[in-house]
């Protein structure tokens, strides 16, 4: 009797872990068929570049040349997180070099580091005032022919408030891109139906006004989706776009690659729990639905699944299989066990990927929780240097 009860248990937490997951998957395949069109006319805003730097000295310059190679002529403001290696020696030599690369640059050399989200709302208080379109962008992050054209299009429809690019992943491992397409699938679903409030911060604009310095935390990262939901909580919608894409360098081991993710898993529950104030509120209409079904999967689901995973443990241990109901559910804890594994040492395949792919992603987003509830904040990190050596050479 113990032991059908500790099934049901399991049963039960799985589904509440689960259930988030297709029903959003469902949900943004509709949504996204009516998908938004960019305006064929330019904004007329002028646009400012904000680039975020910390020891980037092996690819400062290759950064500032894609950037200058856009068919837009655009103001520059870098601003260096107390660099330790040559990145500002390199950067104003370099605009030395090409004083007709940029309309303008400027650059702010931070005395210490504190982080990239403490260093972007300092830029945001340097830009206060200025009208315009600001553009975000990671140093290792290389923006398509045309990036910045197509940007300031969208601004032409006077309800977008920001836009977020689409990661073309180098060098990403088999179960990366499985997760990369699943979670690009829920962006733009998201952005069609409302808002999304996860944008990447490789590539991200934004109207300025839109977000001010007191809209982000400092001492959290994830200041991409901070400011992607400030936009949208201040009345604009907040959206990526599938055809606006960037590529960047993914860290070659997997180790480093669960590293990244659950750095980023640790800034959206941070601010997931932060916005639980308008998770039911009718005033944010979709938007309050969006986030709603998002803090679903990112804090209770991992919690949901570790707990049916405890239970399953306890009743194959305690209560072996002995009714047909236990073998059903053993033959799924194996495929469950298996996906996982398989998936997580890069060698899923067809009938595992998905769900291998799902539990992959809640072992990082478990992780970055019981890190935050032991109050361990990953909002300043250590470079992936092999990144760097690697994009330096291309």
């Amino acid at each position: 009797m113990a032991g059908d009860w500790l099934a049901y248990g399991e049963l039960s937490l799985a589904a509440v872990g689960l259930a988030p997951f297709a029903l959003h998957r469902l949900s943004c395949g509709q949504w996204a068929k009516q998908q938004l069109e960019c305006p064929e006319a330019m904004s007329g805003l002028e646009i400012t570049i904000l680039l975020p730097v910390w020891n980037e000295g092996l690819i400062i310059e290759s950064k500032l040349s894609n950037l200058a190679k856009q068919d837009f002529k655009s103001k520059l403001l870098l601003i260096d997180s107390a660099s330790t290696d040559d990145t500002l020696d390199k950067a104003k030599t370099w605009l030395e070099d090409f004083p007709d690369a940029f309309e303008s640059s400027s650059i702010i050399a931070m005395p210490e580091r504190l982080g990239k989200t403490t260093a972007v709302m300092m830029a945001l208080d340097e830009l206060e005032g200025n009208d315009g379109i600001i553009v975000m962008t990671d140093a290792d992050a290389t923006l398509m022919p045309g990036a910045l054209s197509r940007i300031n299009q969208w601004f032409s429809n006077p309800q977008i408030g920001a836009v977020g690019g689409t990661p073309l992943r180098l060098g990403e491992l088999t179960n990366e891109k499985s997760h990369r397409d699943i979670y690009t699938l829920l962006r733009v679903g998201e952005s069609s139906y409302d808002s999304t409030p996860f944008l990447e911060g490789s590539v991200i604009a934004w109207r300025s006004g839109a977000v001010k310095s007191s809209d982000l935390f400092a001492k959290a990262n994830a200041d991409d989706a901070q400011i992607s939901t400030a936009v949208r909580l201040g009345g604009l919608r907040s959206i990526q776009d599938p055809e606006l894409t960037f590529s960047d360098q993914m860290p070659i081991t997997s180790k480093d690659q669960r590293r990244q993710k659950v750095r980023r898993a640790q800034g959206l529950i941070r601010l997931l729990s932060r916005k639980r104030e308008f998770w039911f509120s009718k005033r944010q209409g979709r938007f309050s639905k969006i986030l709603r079904r998002n803090a679903w999967m990112h804090i209770l689901s991992p919690l949901a699944i570790a707990g049916g995973a405890a239970f399953a443990i306890v009743r194959n241990i305690v209560y072996p299989s002995d009714s047909n109901l236990m073998y059903t559910l053993s033959a799924i804890e194996l495929y469950c066990l298996t996906s996982w594994l398989l998936t997580r040492a890069n060698k899923s395949f067809f009938g595992i990927k998905i769900a291998g792919t799902i539990l992959c992603g809640l072992e990082n987003l478990l992780v970055a929780i019981l890190t935050t509830g032991r109050g361990k904040s990953l909002h300043m990190w250590d470079q992936h240097t092999d990144v760097r050596e690697i994009l330096s050479k291309k």
